[in-house]
C-alpha cells in the first residue's frame, strides 16, 4: 500500500513543479526573444538499506528549445535581432557572462548600452557606453556608429562593437534569471559569421495554444495522481476492517 501511496505523492509533487515551469513559458508568450523551457518526467528508483523497491517520479529540465521566434519589424534604430544562430553577450547581476536573444536595447546611465532585461551589453573590452550622439547605428556585423552631436549625418564614428557569440548547443544552459550560459561556467569567444538586423526585434518562441494544451494534460495527470492516494487510503481502510473482523 505504501508504494502506491508514495507513488501517488511524488507524481502529485512533480506535475506541480512541471505546472510552474509551463505556467512561466505562458506568462513570457510576449517577452522578447523568450526561450520555452522544455519538461519530462521519468521514474527513478529509490535508493537505501537494502533493495531499491521504491521508485518516485521526476520532473526534470533537459533544456530548451533553440527554435527561432517570429520577427516583428519596429524600426527602431536600438532593436535588433540575430538573423540566424547566435547570442548577444550581456554581464549578469553577478558580473559573469551570460546570452540573450533579446535585442530591445537602450541607452542606461552615463551611456552604457543596455539589453531589454537592463543587463550591460558586452563588447570586445567589456560594457559598451556610448557618448552623446544624435543617431546610432549598429551594422550586421555588430560594429556600433555614432552621429556625434552637432555633425553633419554624413559624419559617422566607429565607437565599438557588440560581442556576438555562437557557443554549440550542447554546452549551454539557461539559468533562473532567464540568461544562457555555458554549463562550465566559462566564457566564449566572439563569432564573426553572426549577423544582425536593425529594426527587427525577435518574438518568443512559446506557443501559447501548445503550452495551454500540456498545461491542462499535466493537470489531469495530477488529479489522477491525487486519485491514486485516496485509492490507497481506501485500500488502506479496508484492509485494517478485514483486520479487525479476524
Amino acid at each position: 500500500m505504501d508504494r502506491m501511496l508514495y507513488i501517488g505523492m511524488s507524481g502529485a509533487k512533480q506535475r506541480m513543479l512541471a505546472l510552474r515551469s509551463i505556467n512561466n513559458n505562458l506568462a513570457n508568450a510576449t517577452t522578447t526573444g523568450f526561450r520555452e523551457d522544455l519538461n519530462q518526467f521519468r521514474s527513478m528508483p529509490l535508493y537505501g538499506p537494502g533493495h531499491a523497491t521504491r521508485v518516485y517520479a521526476m520532473s526534470e529540465r533537459p533544456g530548451f528549445n533553440f527554435a527561432p521566434g517570429p520577427l516583428q519589424h519596429t524600426g527602431r534604430d536600438l532593436d535588433l535581432a540575430i538573423d540566424g544562430e547566435g547570442w548577444f553577450a550581456v554581464q549578469a547581476e553577478d558580473g559573469s557572462e551570460a546570452y540573450t536573444r533579446n535585442g530591445s536595447l537602450s541607452i542606461g546611465p552615463g551611456g552604457v548600452l543596455m539589453s531589454g532585461a537592463g543587463r550591460p551589453l558586452l563588447g570586445d573590452n567589456g560594457p559598451i557606453a556610448l557618448p552623446p550622439a544624435e543617431s546610432v547605428t549598429i551594422g550586421r556585423d555588430g560594429i556600433i556608429s555614432i552621429r556625434p552631436m552637432g555633425q553633419s549625418a554624413q559624419t559617422l564614428v566607429e565607437v565599438g562593437r557588440l560581442k556576438l557569440v555562437n557557443p554549440p548547443r550542447a554546452e549551454l544552459m539557461k539559468g533562473e534569471d532567464g540568461l544562457v550560459r555555458l554549463r562550465d561556467g566559462g566564457f566564449v569567444t566572439p563569432d564573426v559569421n553572426v549577423r544582425l538586423r536593425q529594426g527587427v526585434l525577435e518574438g518568443s518562441n512559446v506557443n501559447p495554444v501548445q503550452a495551454m494544451v500540456e498545461m491542462i494534460n499535466v493537470q489531469r495527470q495530477y488529479e489522477m495522481q491525487v486519485k491514486m492516494m485516496k485509492t490507497a487510503k481506501e485500500n488502506a481502510e479496508a484492509a485494517g476492517s478485514l483486520l479487525r473482523l479476524g
